[in-house]
């Protein structure tokens, strides 16, 4: 199990590896580009000349990239060009309100997605499973941001509710942070919970037909005893593998919500950088999010060999 872990983190480096040379490269692809950016039109020579030398673009590409690496592996990930402060300590209280968003919204898809594939599963071609599956197609093909865009609208036509300005940590304010979280979090679950339904229903469906399921069933063991001791372990199995993958894609699909709902994580954090063409807070935002999913898959494949012991092999 050990030897599994120690490999399956060492194949992670060379992932790592490549993404962050991409992300390095994207910066430095086109250093006028960045000029540009900085300065707009009509600059001199010397005032592009100044800010190649500020962003290290008049150095070496190799030299810039191995001593860029050895700064993130200490923590320097570099200062915003508007702020003057660490990316990094900038960085760290967003990543907290990015991170709880999509775990709540995890825990929306599990809690939504698992019971209603079992139970479709289990009423499978009856009026139920109609209704469900077409539930989850509707799910997966409106864009979250077109129904929080709506639910935004509808509270602030009809109820006069619009977003806190002002965020509050569950440390500060619990009951005034889950106010502001539960809905940007349901809402992005959606997508999400259709998924995890309909991948649910296919493995319900498929451990339903098992010899082993036969024979409870003939048994005469209620229909609860089935389901709960004997079908449903064997098919979440498959399903875990799923809602760990789709863990990364909502770490980083909360840059669209966090702007609607005025929530201060690293997705507001991106467009602002965006924005004023802080290039080294959108260089550190995007390799956290692309060191997130190479971590977050490492710890799918590690858990998935604790729940199923013939994965070790």
């Amino acid at each position: 199990m050990y030897r599994y872990v120690t490999r399956r983190m060492l194949l992670s480096v060379p992932t790592l590896v490549v993404v962050s040379f991409i992300i390095f490269a994207m910066i430095r692809i086109n250093p006028d580009s960045i000029v540009a950016a900085r300065l707009g039109e009509g600059y001199t020579e010397e005032q592009a000349a100044l800010i190649k030398h500020e962003y290290r673009l008049d150095r070496p590409f190799a030299t810039e990239y191995v001593r860029w690496v050895g700064r993130v592996l200490t923590g320097d990930w570099g200062k915003s060009a508007y702020t003057f402060k660490p990316v990094l300590s900038e960085m760290a209280p967003k990543i907290a309100v990015t991170l709880e968003l999509a775990a709540v919204a995890v825990v929306f898809a599990v809690v939504i997605g698992i019971p209603i594939g079992v139970f479709s599963a289990m009423r499978q071609d009856r009026w139920p499973d109609y209704v469900l599956r077409s539930g989850a197609i509707f799910g997966l093909s409106v864009p979250g941001f077109y129904v929080a865009t709506i639910a935004l609208a509808v509270l602030a036509n009809q109820f006069q509710w619009v977003p806190a300005v002002e965020y509050k940590t569950p440390l500060e304010a619990p009951l005034t942070n889950i106010s502001q979280i539960w809905l940007p979090a349901f809402i992005l679950s959606l997508g999400t919970s259709a998924s995890v339904m309909r991948f649910s229903r296919t493995m319900m469906l498929e451990v339903l037909r098992q010899d082993y399921i036969r024979t409870a069933w003939s048994k005469g063991l209620p229909e609860r005893s089935v389901i709960a001791r004997h079908a449903l372990k064997n098919a979440m199995l498959p399903v875990i593998t799923i809602v760990g993958l789709t863990v990364a894609a909502l770490v980083g699909g909360t840059v669209i919500f966090e702007t609607l709902f005025t929530l201060p994580g690293l997705g507001t954090y991106m467009v602002g950088a965006v924005q004023r063409k802080d290039f080294a807070v959108v260089q550190g935002v995007t390799l956290f999010f692309s060191a997130s999913v190479v971590f977050i898959n490492m710890v799918v494949d590690v858990s998935y060999t604790l729940l199923d012991p013939r994965a070790r092999r």
